[in-house]
Order: structure tokens, then C-alpha cells, then sequence
């Protein structure tokens, strides 16, 4: 009878739940503060008359303030409320990434991306707290993939929108950020979620995620998060569109299109994630993905006609569309209702922590052996994930 009404619960269509899909906006606001102005990378280098180095910092500088304020927003949405830390985040990115639109100097532009990315930096890992929350075992799997998918319909859309927008002016890109204000508003008025009873000193809360945090797949989790993600914003992210750019004289449309490919793919497998996980375990989804990685990345630089890319592209697609969600899932089932926004944190920070670390690095790297040193670099990343992977049985 149990087990009856437990696969009757999972058979439920839960993308259609309002808290959800509130969640999906959420997640389609706060990704666009990368994805959306990547294809106007060559126009701003151009236009603002800087190198090709310096404007990996339009991300790096968005992302470095999740770093530091990530963990204690987390602490501070496991005793405040949820809640109470997304609405007024929202609005400040919003309104800082709105303030970018009107901006010709690059030095006050970083300014902007600095607090637009303070906006940003709770809303990621709360987002997958909050489904954390509503949801448990299979649900809770399908619903992060769900919301992966929804991310990486925003992150195929972005793109190309931002391409188009940045074929009439490059800073036309900055004024997607707006919608977050009304999506706050939503947020404030129609998201129901648990909100947790926590009364233990600050002291003993954070031992006790640091007990957690210090479980040895937890922590190689951890590791392989910052991994895939300095993979994801230095070698594609940063250097995928420059290539397009300078190698095959790619339009920002173009550019657009083809980094729109991979989302796609990436949101046709999330949403597969459901059925996959009935076939392959969690760790062997995320050895697959590793291995697909490394096999996109590695032939990017010997491609010698523009219409092959769609060869990385479709592996590349395939392996983002498991591996995040897989980790995402991992990470929130380990954490109990009270403590989960902080451990959700701790995670996206180590994300945040590749994010902002990855175009640095590889900007460091093309610089002594080329942009092709980008790819393999991330192709090597790849290929240590997958043995740690080995390491944590």
C-alpha cells in the first residue's frame, strides 16, 4: 500500500507545481548574468578597446562575491527563511545588471558586475535548496533535473538573444537583467516553501555541517564541482566564443547559436534525467560525463570547418546535462531540512569558486601556449575528475 501510493506520488506531473515553476524563473534570471553577454565578448573587446585576456573579468568579477557571501547567506536562510534572502537579492541584481546597459567605461562596468553579482550570489544554491526541500528520492532527482533543464533552455536562449541584441549594440545584452524585479515580486506574493526551526547556536550549526562537509565523497563532490566549472566558464564559456569569433569570423549571432546548441542538448538530457537514473547509477552518470567532456574539448582545436563544431557540441551538451544536476541531487539529499541552504552553499561557493577562478586561469594559459591550450587544459580537467571519481569508491 505504501509503495503504492509512494510510485503514485512520483507519477505526479511536479513541473506543473506553482512552487516549481517560481523556482524555474528564479533560475532563468540569475543564469543570464553570464550567458547572456558571452556572445558579445568580441564586440566589447573591440568597442572598449581592451584585450582578450581582460574581458574573462565580466566574469570573474560577477562571480567572485559568491564566493565570500554564498556560505553565510546560506546560514542565514537556514535561520531567517528562504524567503527573506532571495526577494531583496533579485532586486539588487536587477537593478545593478540594468545599470550596466548605460555604461561606456570598462572600469566602471566591473563596478556594476561586482554588485550585480552580489545579487546573484545566494539565488543559485538557494534555488536547489528550496527543491530540497520540497522534494525527497525520486522527485527530488527529477525536479533538479527539471530545473537543469530550465537552465539550460535559459542558457541556449540567453545567447542567442544576447547575439542578437549585441549585433546592434554590445551593451544591449545588460538590459535583460530588469526581469528580475518583477520576479521577485512573484516570489514575494506566490512561493510557498518550508521554512526551517532552527534554534541551535551558530557555533553548533556550523560544526555540524562542517562534520558532514568532511565525508569523503562529500568532499571529493566538492573538488570535482570547482573542477567542472573552471572547465565550463575559462575553456568554454570565455574561449569558445572567441574562437568562433577570431578563428572563423563568427557573428555574435552565430556565436550565439552555436553556445544555444549545447544548452539545448544539455536541457533535452536533464529532463531525461528521470529515466537515466533507472539504467545507471549517480557516479557512473557522472563518469560518463567526464568522459564525454574530455572528448569535446580535446578535438575543438583540430576542427577545421565551422558546421563540425556540432561534433563537441552534441558531447559536450550530452555530459552538462548529467553532470550538474547528479551532483545537485547528491548534495541536497545529503542535508537535512535545517541545515541544507548552508550545505547548498558551501557547494555553489565551490562552484562560484571555479566560475570566477576559470577564465582567469585560462586567460594565464592562452597567453603562454595559445587558446588551444584552453581546450586541452579542460580536457585534463576532465580526465582528473574521472579518476577521482575512482578514488571516492
Amino acid at each position: 500500500m505504501k509503495r503504492d501510493k509512494e510510485e503514485k506520488k512520483y507519477k505526479r506531473k511536479i513541473y506543473l507545481d506553482t512552487n516549481l515553476q517560481i523556482i524555474f524563473g528564479i533560475t532563468l534570471t540569475y543564469i543570464m548574468g553570464v550567458a547572456s553577454i558571452t556572445p558579445a565578448f568580441p564586440k566589447i573587446v573591440k568597442e572598449l578597446n581592451i584585450s582578450a585576456k581582460d574581458v574573462g573579468l565580466l566574469i570573474s568579477v560577477f562571480s567572485f562575491p559568491g564566493i565570500l557571501l554564498t556560505p553565510f547567506l546560506g546560514v542565514v536562510a537556514d535561520r531567517w527563511g528562504r524567503k527573506k534572502i532571495i526577494i531583496p537579492f533579485l532586486m539588487l541584481f536587477g537593478i545593478a545588471g540594468g545599470l550596466c546597459f548605460f555604461v561606456r567605461d570598462f572600469k566602471l562596468l566591473l563596478i556594476l558586475r561586482l554588485i550585480q553579482g552580489i545579487g546573484a550570489a545566494p539565488l543559485g544554491s538557494l534555488t536547489v535548496t528550496i527543491i530540497g526541500d520540497l522534494y525527497s528520492g525520486k522527485e527530488l532527482v527529477a525536479a533538479m533535473g527539471y530545473n537543469s533543464s530550465i537552465r539550460s533552455i535559459g542558457s541556449a536562449a540567453y545567447p542567442a538573444i544576447g547575439g542578437a541584441l549585441a549585433m546592434i549594440g554590445w551593451h544591449y545584452p545588460f538590459i535583460l537583467p530588469v526581469i528580475a524585479v518583477p520576479i521577485g515580486f512573484l516570489v514575494l506574493s506566490t512561493l510557498k516553501v518550508p521554512e526551517p526551526e532552527n534554534k541551535l547556536h551558530i557555533r553548533e550549526h556550523l560544526n555540524i555541517v562542517w562534520k558532514k562537509l568532511r565525508n569523503r565523497r562529500i568532499a571529493g563532490l566538492l573538488v570535482i564541482g570547482i573542477i567542472i566549472f573552471v572547465m565550463l566558464f575559462g575553456s568554454y564559456m570565455t574561449y569558445f566564443p572567441l574562437l568562433l569569433g577570431n578563428s572563423f569570423a563568427a557573428s555574435p549571432l552565430i556565436i550565439g547559436l552555436f553556445m544555444a546548441g549545447v544548452s539545448l542538448i544539455a536541457a533535452f538530457t536533464s529532463s531525461q534525467l528521470g529515466k537515466i537514473t533507472s539504467f545507471f547509477s549517480e557516479r557512473t552518470i557522472l563518469k560518463i560525463s567526464f568522459v564525454l567532456y574530455a572528448t569535446a574539448l580535446s578535438i575543438i582545436p583540430f576542427i577545421p570547418r565551422i558546421e563540425l563544431f556540432f561534433i563537441p557540441i552534441l558531447f559536450f551538451g550530452i555530459a552538462h546535462g548529467m553532470s550538474i544536476s547528479v551532483i545537485q541531487a547528491l548534495f541536497a539529499g545529503a542535508a537535512p531540512l535545517k541545515y541544507r541552504a548552508t550545505f547548498m552553499s558551501i557547494s555553489g561557493m565551490t562552484f562560484r569558486v571555479g566560475q570566477t577562478l576559470g577564465p582567469f586561469l585560462m586567460g594565464l594559459i592562452i597567453g603562454v601556449w595559445g587558446i588551444g591550450g584552453a581546450f586541452y587544459t579542460g580536457a585534463g580537467l576532465s580526465i582528473a575528475m574521472f579518476i577521482i571519481m575512482f578514488m571516492l569508491e
